[in-house]
């Protein structure tokens, strides 16, 4: 199975050095529900505290250099004023705090500003992918329940090659990029994204990637036509339905375009009883499922576990896909501050 991982990887480096890269570029999140500031920087500043949440996944744990994705994301509000008296985790009062009368009563939040700073590490094989970015959003009230925010993210993002770790065995490397060391390639780059939000919906979407850059890794040996990253297009969709006054029902949908890569479309699906605890599971188009839980430890702590199963023939080598989330809310007022991000 080793031998087949570096073939693949091969094929990958095979496209940076000569081809455009038909693949897509940017990591996957399982979890996106619970952070949809790491695929939309309009999400920036949508709190009345700064949210921050690490990550850590194991893709397709079992095959040797799979998939290794981290990162850690911050973002806060600048401006914003309306602290209302709601709860983000406990009772408050002998209240469910995210109840009926909460989202009865739910209003739309003064515009106001949102920085925040994104730092993610992806790893596969010989490849490494890190990128960081200051991320602004801007809110205003499009009527009385619903919102508005536009956001952007600039930064850099720089991929690496470790040419040591090319030993396929009796399979013959490139000598262009075999036995030179760590072959680095840094670039500026920008996301940019749009989101409706409100006490029942949501609508986003976004598009990270935008400025295509060339990739090689000839180190000056050889150069033939570059690999290029390509923008990827993601698209978020989600409705809150109330069962009771205890628990949330909440479907949501993403679509993500790669071009020219076929269109990808994961259904998600979380059940929350009274913001403490979730489950919830997804489904990927030809790709797998998904099993998610979370728990709220604290008025300033959450977690969140996800294991993913592909339907692929990987699954016949892998023992599944590992995702772990904690978050982090800094500077609330003390216990009770509205969450908008579901």
């Amino acid at each position: 199975m080793k031998r087949i991982f570096f073939l693949v990887i091969m094929i990958v480096l095979g496209g940076m050095a000569s081809l455009p890269v038909f693949a897509q570029q940017k990591p996957h999140y399982t979890q996106y529900v619970l952070n949809q500031f790491i695929v939309n920087p309009a999400v920036t500043g949508i709190e009345n505290y700064a949210d921050l949440k690490v990550s850590h996944r194991h893709q397709w744990v079992g095959i040797q250099d799979a998939p290794v994705t981290s990162y850690l994301s911050l973002h806060g509000p600048i401006g914003k004023t309306d602290y209302r008296k709601t709860a983000t985790s406990f009772d408050l009062k002998g209240e469910n705090p995210r109840g009926k009368r909460y989202w009865e009563e739910y209003t739309a939040p003064a515009p106001h500003h949102g920085i925040g700073l994104q730092v993610i590490n992806d790893i596969t094989g010989p490849l490494s992918n890190f990128s960081m970015y200051g991320t602004y959003a801007y809110h205003m009230a499009l009527s009385s329940r619903t919102s508005l925010s536009a956001g952007f993210g600039a930064g850099f993002n720089r991929v690496s090659l470790d040419a040591d770790k090319l030993d396929f065995g009796d399979v013959v490397a490139d000598p262009a990029v075999y036995t030179t060391g760590v072959l680095n390639k840094m670039r500026f780059d920008m996301m940019a994204g749009l989101y409706v939000y409100s006490a029942d919906y949501f609508l986003g979407v976004s598009a990270q990637q935008v400025v295509p850059q060339k990739i090689d890794f000839s180190n000056g040996y050889i150069r033939p036509k570059e690999g290029r990253t390509v923008p990827h297009l993601f698209g978020t969709a989600g409705y809150r339905f109330s069962l009771g006054d205890n628990f949330n029902l909440i479907p949501s949908v993403m679509v993500k375009y790669v071009d020219p890569l076929p269109v990808q479309v994961e259904g998600n699906m979380k059940l929350q009883y009274l913001d403490r605890i979730w489950i919830g599971g997804s489904y990927r188009h030809k790709d797998g499922y998904a099993g998610m839980m979370g728990l709220n430890v604290s008025n300033i702590f959450h977690m969140g576990y996800a294991f993913d199963y592909t339907t692929s023939r990987l699954n016949n080598f892998s023992k599944g896909t590992h995702e772990i989330l904690l978050g982090f809310v800094i500077g609330g007022y003390p216990d009770n501050c509205p969450r908008n991000v579901w």
